[in-house]
């Protein structure tokens, strides 16, 4: 159980920067970077002891042996839970992302959280151990789990060092992720009733539930369950209404989490289990889903437009930018899938970046209104070229990761909704009007001679110019990522042919 290394050092590091605050102040955070990076170490190692052929060659979805890693142990094997983690090309990405991010989001809070920052690096180190739980996790009731466990400390989060309307803002976020989360629990045991009957033994393990068999109308019933609970975390148009305000109310570190970890997990859900599980229910779901996925593209991408609240900006553009990831998981062609994830990549790092200059933004000038702004180019030179490039790469810049990831999934679409690709296009000539929007707003105009608010610290350019390597090597070297999950998607639509 080696990815078992994983959540215990990054839950220790949690529990260490919690009592480290009790003996130095900034001494937490230091804690979180240390052990973020042990982790890091620990997923290394276990990476240089597979051999070069197992990364090369496709996976069997149904067969473990056939996965990087794979570990499984009796949890109550009485109800055939168990304790089952596995690691392929996929979950590899997103967990690899998920390190990074998480010390990026240490490094957002470096200057901000004066009250209880133990207790706040703490939540991040939770945080974290939940997600990367949910990309390694492959019995279902473990998956819940730690998709229930990465949900508490996010709450507290925005509960605790929030902004102002920072109580509305939790108990909304908690409220809807926990009912879509409690639907896909009663989804998941409806499954393995059946599963049990038809079979004679009770097991909620992924392989174990693949070939289910169930009858049209139960796949499909079974399939919504899965299908809300992970598109509510997404988030897709029409669920997505709670992520506005937590972005808004959220400090910067929660929204770079939220932003770039946390909405991916939702649509690794669909990818690892929605589509999978239930491959004939998801094909008669398919026109629906991408209508879905192509609304919100653009209905997001209007409403980014119209908002004069940086940080409600950035946030609906994401609504518009994760539409583009519903639409590539439900055209399920390779071409689609690796857009999809790709975007999941790029937007994890772009939107991360934004979210760390709007929050930087709000703790020097104390808004985040951008009729309040303008001219800060000037007092803020580096602050304003990192957003300038980071907007640029939202848009979907030519050279950078976001253009290869949606130019991906448009053509899948294109290859079976050419109408819907067509009109999901749009929103791209949107994006572009409300990024030049913000940029022109906030850093270009007359300057306010009142308004000299320092610039990024070298701590923090070290981490925005990480996120701008990593954004020009996906759009340079896309093959870097496409290779990792290659042999994942290959696996995927050579077995399940939407």
């Amino acid at each position: 159980m080696e990815l078992l290394n994983l959540l215990i050092i990054l839950f220790i590091g949690g529990a260490a920067a919690w009592v480290g605050e009790h003996f130095s102040k900034g001494l937490s955070r230091w804690i979180s970077l240390l052990f973020i990076a042990v982790a890091a170490v620990s997923l290394l190692e276990m990476l240089s002891n597979i051999p070069a052929p197992t990364f090369l060659k496709d996976p069997i979805t149904k067969d473990p042996t056939t996965w990087l890693i794979h570990g499984r142990a009796d949890w109550i094997p009485r109800f055939g839970i168990s304790f089952e983690l596995a690691l392929d090309g996929l979950s590899l990405l997103l967990v690899v992302l998920t390190l990074f991010l998480g010390a990026v989001s240490v490094i957002a809070s470096w200057d901000e959280i004066d009250k209880h920052q133990g207790f706040f690096q703490a939540n991040i180190m939770w945080t974290l151990t939940g997600v990367i739980g949910v990309f390694i996790a492959l019995d279902l009731i473990l998956f819940f789990l730690f998709w229930e466990v990465m949900l508490v400390p996010m709450y507290l989060l925005i509960a605790i060092w929030g902004h102002e309307d920072k109580a509305k803002a939790a108990m909304k976020f908690f409220i809807f992720t926990q009912v879509s989360g409690l639907l896909m629990l009663l989804a998941m045991i409806t499954l393995a009733i059946f599963v049990k009957d038809a079979n004679g033994y009770w097991s909620f393990s992924y392989f174990d539930l693949l070939d289910n068999n169930l009858t049209s109308s139960l796949a499909t019933f079974i399939m919504l369950g899965f299908f809300i609970g992970f598109t509510v975390k997404l988030p897709g148009f029409p669920f997505h209404t709670w992520l506005p305000d937590a972005h808004t109310q959220a400090p910067t570190a929660g929204s770079v989490i939220l932003a770039g970890i946390l909405l991916k997990t939702g649509a690794y859900g669909l990818i690892r289990f929605t589509v999978p599980l239930f491959p004939e229910a998801s094909i008669a779901f398919a026109p629906i889903a991408i209508l879905l996925g192509a609304s919100g593209v653009v209905y997001g991408a209007i409403l980014a437009f119209g908002q004069t609240d940086f940080k409600r900006l950035v946030a609906y553009s994401s609504v518009s930018h994760m539409g583009f990831v519903l639409l590539g998981v439900f055209a399920w062609n390779a071409l689609a899938i690796q857009g999809a994830v790709m975007q999941l990549v790029a937007h994890g790092l772009s939107t991360a970046a934004l979210f760390m200059i709007a929050g930087a933004l709000q703790h020097r000038l104390h808004t985040r209104d951008l009729q309040k702004m303008g001219g800060l180019w000037q007092s803020m030179p580096r602050m304003g070229a990192l957003a300038m490039f980071f907007i640029a790469a939202s848009l979907g810049l030519p050279g950078m990761g976001n253009f290869i990831a949606e130019f991906l999934v448009l053509a899948g679409l294109f290859q079976v909704y050419p109408w819907l690709a067509v009109v999901s296009s749009a929103g791209l000539i949107t994006g572009a009007i409300y990024s030049l929007k913000l940029i022109q707003e906030s850093f270009q105009g007359a300057p306010d001679d009142t308004l000299t608010p320092p610039d990024f610290s070298a701590l923090a350019m070290s981490a925005m110019i990480a996120m701008l390597i990593g954004l020009i090597v996906l759009g340079i070297f896309p093959q870097l990522v496409l290779d990792i999950s290659q042999p994942v998607i290959n696996a995927l639509t050579s077995e399940i042919t939407l």
